[in-house]
């Protein structure tokens, strides 16, 4: 299947600080990419040493995202993606994905981060019937995010809107909340939200490791309880089986029996 680009390749318009470790980055080597830098693979070694499960945890997310995206076309017949908090270009983004089962799916994906904008170019391959684009925002900036957007979504069209490890980087539980209602509140009947995002309570070694994370200078991530996470539905019809640990989330059939860690998420429906 022939790609091509949609959106013309953007500027980096932010200067990318390599003094000082960053979590997409951080997370992009603990999946196994390479766009990242020693400061980052020293301090995903310093995180792993606390907390090996942290590798776990990052690919069990990804996944889990990619079997949502998956119910999303194939059985839901969704064919937009509005992806915020996109991070680094990894296999199986949200356009590889969706436009597998659909050529036809259009994704709109967000992230402010000046890195992930240089690699943004990779972001934006579709198939000749889909569309792909990049918008430089942040997550706080919701008008921002909805107003982009609109020009490859359209927003009137029952549309996904992912929120994949995004929101811990909010630093309260309620501005999170306020960003879902305001996406959401954008969206039509029949849209979808997926979420997923480390959580408290359920590995004291996690939680240890992530503390230290966010002592060392790095943007802190904030875990949030499993109550929390289950939050942000609230209004939505919570498909099974509800917010879980996300191997748990629908695993394949052929995949090792799940286990629980530190790390839920749910998909929804808007009524």
């Amino acid at each position: 299947m022939t790609e091509k680009s949609t959106t013309p390749e953007p500027a980096v318009h932010q200067k990318i600080d390599t003094s000082v470790p960053h979590s997409a980055r951080i997370w992009n080597y603990w999946l196994g990419g390479k766009d990242n830098y020693p400061v980052d693979e020293a301090a995903g070694d310093a995180y792993t040493d606390v907390f090996p499960g942290i590798v776990t945890i990052a690919r069990s997310s990804r996944a889990f995202l990619a079997r949502n995206i998956t119910y999303l076309v194939a059985e839901a017949g969704i064919r937009q993606f509005l992806d915020v908090g996109t991070g680094l270009p990894t296999a199986d983004n949200t356009h590889q994905v969706a436009q597998r089962i659909a050529p036809e799916a259009r994704i709109a994906y967000v992230d402010n981060d000046p890195m992930v904008l240089a690699h943004a170019r990779a972001l934006l391959y579709s198939t000749p019937e889909g569309a792909t684009a990049y918008v430089d925002a942040n997550v706080m900036d919701t008008d921002r995010i909805l107003k982009a957007a609109a020009q490859t979504l359209d927003l009137s069209r029952p549309t996904a809107l992912i929120l994949s490890n995004i929101l811990g980087h909010v630093a309260t539980h309620e501005q999170a909340r306020s960003i879902v209602t305001d996406l959401m509140g954008a969206l039509p009947s029949g849209s979808y939200l997926s979420i997923n995002d480390g959580s408290a309570g359920i590995d004291p070694v996690f939680e240890q490791a992530q503390n230290a994370y966010n002592e060392s200078g790095a943007v802190p991530y904030n875990l949030r309880t499993v109550d929390e996470i289950t939050s942000y539905f609230d209004g939505l019809e919570l498909l099974d089986p509800g917010v879980v640990s996300v191997p748990l989330w629908r695993p394949d059939a052929t995949a090792p029996a799940p286990q629980v860690i530190g790390e839920h998420g749910g998909l929804a429906r808007k009524p």
